[in-house]
């Protein structure tokens, strides 16, 4: 009992004593906080930065406000201090002989002046050409010292500078291919894409009430956005090859041949390190709910996944470019995930500038064998600096021959630069996803994040020669933007698209059968060739030829397969694969109002869709029945019926 009793009160001795301890820390220090403000609308100002300091050549403490205007110091020693405000816009504010009182909390409203000189100066002048050896852009700086050096901006709602009143969205303008004879052209040589983006984008038109325009809708994207049923790869070969052959479902005189590559699914605990640079996109422009807050839920899903092996940096850019996160384990999600919420947007967009840091980093940490990426994640609306697309495209076909590979994020509506972000990840050895909401986020960076992340086969490229004693003429449907010329298939040296883990391909054909009474020739009879009907006498509709490369090689592999020439068989008849990526096919024609989309319609899409829904695990092909169902609603009203 005696004892027990000491040890109560020995308890009780050691909580009043830490007790009594952290009341007196309490009542020894103090709080400073505030609001920083503009002077001329009293918006809150988001992103300024507070210095502390009690005397000159005395350490500096140092915060930023966060997105409602607020700032806080916490546990400052008593005594008077001197308080410095700085903000790209505005004039800076000093505020001396602030008394700090022990026990106490101080509060401050800031009220800072527009300055229009230096916002002007910010968001219309380029910086001259910097040598990235010497560039002060390169340095190791942090996040409240990357603000300091003026690459945000805030317009006060006089000035409106940053604003995005219209709708500058960019897409490339794609003629649809047409059909070929085979006796004139006999041969169809084409890149992979694996890209998601187009599908996304044309969902958030659908979704909010509108029709996307002709050029946003690229068919193959739309079709390869959906995982199918393929066999796996066998023999340690990186995809398989599957063909298949059927009726056309919008012209009964017609054939459907479908080719389609499935990649090896590596799980994610067995992926080689990766060593990722996050480059970001802070300017102005990036300031809405669908930019860059969806950007930051977006890159923290990944940061999640991230392992032991792996590490990342963040490199951010608006007027500059700035390192706000070196290199660090993707064991530390803590430290990597509160740099990503300390950001904010505002002012110019100094693309190229960020693009050639965040090369410099990522080939800094460069992991031989390893997965070495730069992830860039923006609405592509660059305009200090380099900034034209063929600039761009030269830097990233010049970083590309580093071995790191480039994914490219698009996010936001209004000023969506499409085209741009498409070539910079074609020419970067890379791929292109459109985040319209967090679940795409989810299925692009979780799900599917080996494809996403992770190449197992570079510049994949098809050339296929059709047989003229079964096949009159051909069309490829889609690919426009990646048709290549002939003689590149056996040129190593040019570039192509990359196929990651788990990545389907699908590439369909429309094909009109020999025999046909339609007429596809555009030149006239020739004079020196035989023109009786060719009998090449075998029983092969066409042949498929791939090249690939293994990630680190610079030379290719080639793989043939024959398609034989055997009875079609109806629609009904085919896979659930072929099914449905017709219907999407034919969707695509639909609204891109196709010349030769037939007698597609939206309820011929919305049958074939419901026929070919299978398990449907994810939801997606449900959802794609729903979203044919609106847009033909929406159609409907257009049309005034």
């Amino acid at each position: 009992m005696k004892n027990s009793t000491k040890s109560l009160l020995f308890s009780g001795l050691i909580l009043l004593i830490v007790t009594a301890y952290s009341f007196s820390t309490g009542l020894t220090t103090s709080v400073l906080k505030g609001t920083v403000r503009s002077k001329t609308d009293k918006e809150i100002i988001p992103g300024a930065v507070i210095e502390l300091r009690q005397k000159v050549g005395e350490p500096v403490k140092r915060v930023m406000t966060d997105l409602d205007g607020h700032f806080e110091f916490k546990g400052i020693n008593p005594g008077t201090y001197n308080i410095k405000v700085t903000m790209i816009g505005f004039t800076t504010k000093e505020i001396s002989n602030v008394k700090l009182e022990a026990g106490k909390t101080k509060t401050l409203i800031i009220e800072l002046e527009a300055t229009l000189t230096d916002l002007k100066e910010v968001l219309l002048h380029a910086p001259q050409k910097q040598d990235y050896k010497k560039s002060e852009a390169e340095e190791s700086i942090s996040l409240n010292q990357f603000f300091d050096k003026g690459v945000r901006s805030r317009a006060p709602n006089t000035l409106n500078a940053v604003s995005e009143p219209f709708n500058t969205e960019q897409y490339d303008h794609m003629p649809e291919n047409d059909f070929h004879a085979t006796t004139d052209s006999p041969l169809s040589t084409f890149s992979i894409d694996v890209d998601p983006a187009s599908y996304a984008n044309v969902r958030r038109f659908i979704n909010s009430g509108n029709l996307p325009p002709v050029d946003a809708v690229r068919i193959e994207e739309m079709i390869n956005y959906f995982s199918y049923d393929y066999p796996e790869p066998k023999n340690n070969e990186p995809f398989s090859i599957i063909t298949e052959h059927s009726t056309c479902p919008w012209n009964k005189d017609h054939q459907l041949v479908s080719i389609a590559l499935q990649a090896k699914k590596i799980p994610m605990s067995q992926l080689p390190p990766s060593n990722l640079v996050f480059l970001l996109d802070v300017s102005g422009s990036m300031n809405s709910e669908d930019k860059l807050p969806l950007l930051k839920k977006s890159i923290g899903l990944l940061t999640n996944q991230l392992r032991s092996i792996d590490k990342v940096a963040i490199v951010v850019y608006a007027g500059n470019a700035g390192l706000v996160l070196p290199s660090t384990s993707g064991n530390d999600k803590a430290t990597i995930l509160q740099a990503l919420d300390q950001l904010s947007a505002g002012g110019s967009t100094a693309g190229g500038a960020g693009i050639q840091l965040a090369y410099k980093i990522a080939l800094e940490n460069f992991i031989p064998n390893g997965n070495n990426r730069v992830i860039l994640a923006t609405d592509g609306d660059f305009n200090v600096g380099v900034s034209s697309d063929g600039e761009l495209v030269r830097i990233i076909e010049e970083k590309r021959t580093t071995g790191i590979f480039l994914t490219v994020l698009g996010f936001g509506t209004g000023n969506l630069k499409d085209s741009r972000m498409e070539k910079l990840a074609d020419k970067g050895n890379g791929n292109y996803a459109y985040i319209d909401n967090i679940m795409e986020a989810n299925k692009v960076l979780v799900k599917e994040a080996g494809g996403t992340l992770f190449t197992l086969a570079k510049d994949v490229k098809l050339q296929i020669e059709f047989n003229p004693q079964y096949v009159k003429a051909y069309k490829l449907i889609g690919y426009e933007n990646r048709i290549l010329q002939h003689r590149d298939f056996n040129d190593d040296k040019k570039d192509a698209g990359d196929l990651g883990s788990g990545h389907t391909v699908t590439a369909l054909y429309e094909i009109v059968p020999a025999g046909s009474d339609d007429e596809f020739s555009k030149v006239d009879p020739l004079k020196y060739q035989p023109t009786q009907k060719v009998n090449t006498g075998n029983d092969e509709m066409l042949t498929v030829k791939f090249r690939y490369k293994d990630p680190q090689s610079e030379t290719s592999k080639l793989i043939t397969r024959v398609l034989a020439a055997k009875k079609v068989s109806s629609l009904d008849n085919a896979s659930m694969n072929l099914r449905f990526a017709a219907a999407v096919a034919g969707f695509g024609l639909i609204l891109r109002d196709s010349e030769h989309k037939g007698k597609a319609d939206f309820k011929m899409v919305t049958s074939l869709a419901r026929s070919a829904k299978g398990t449907d695990h994810s939801g997606d092909r449900a959802a794609f029945i729903q979203m044919v169902e609106t847009a033909a609603l929406l159609k409907e009203n257009l049309s005034g019926k």
